[in-house]
């Protein structure tokens, strides 16, 4: 069907087959545990404000979850059939989304973009800041969608969430630009597939 996804190369999957290259200039990485049109919708927000084409990314490996078998990247991938590219890589951190894709703006919700700067997936507050460090280094921007917190509060991101030098890092959407209150987990739990995994 498409190379092996254990390759450590990113590839894209779409319409015309499988390919390397060239590399989107904006990107949606997620689960997509299911797809849903909280992504769909995310994807033509950012592409309204950055006037350019965005793809998705499907990482096989995850910080807080073991590597998805191929079949069930299979089964992932199939879902964009019609909805646009997606690109499947091994690049479960950010920093690692920056080596692969320089110059890249990484689109997320609220709640992903909290993650990112959580201290706890670098082992440490300097951690965090050499990844983030990073990420302007390869000249990258996260995009943040709005998202309803654990306490139905909509929540969009605030300059003051980082220290000023990494606050141009981000790039915030406004609820009027963007908002769908959709979860994926509820969605796996109507559906009746396994809750337990980060929102994406």
């Amino acid at each position: 069907m498409w190379p092996l996804f254990e390759s450590a190369f990113a590839v894209c999957v779409d319409g015309d087959g499988a390919r390397v290259g060239p590399k989107p200039l904006a990107l949606v990485p997620g689960s997509f545990n299911p797809l849903h049109r909280g992504h769909t919708g995310l994807a033509r927000a950012a592409e309204a404000h950055l006037g350019v084409p965005v793809h998705y990314e499907l990482s096989v490996t995850n910080a807080d979850k073991p590597d998805l078998p191929r079949a069930e990247v299979e089964r992932r991938v199939a879902q964009f059939a019609g909805v646009g590219p997606v690109w499947v890589t091994r690049a479960a951190a950010f920093e690692k989304k920056a080596d692969t894709f320089p110059g890249t703006a990484f689109v997320l919700g609220w709640d992903t973009a909290v993650r990112v700067i959580d201290p706890k997936y670098y082992g440490g507050e300097l951690g965090r800041d050499r990844a983030l460090a990073k990420l302007l280094e390869r000249g990258c921007r996260l995009v943040v969608g709005g998202r309803v917190d654990g306490g139905g509060a909509f929540r969009v991101w605030e300059p003051t969430a980082v220290a000023a030098e990494f606050a141009g890092l981000f790039v915030a959407l406004a609820e009027a630009n963007f908002r769908a209150d959709v979860s994926s987990t509820e969605l796996r739990k109507a559906s009746g597939r396994e809750p337990n995994e980060p929102e994406a």
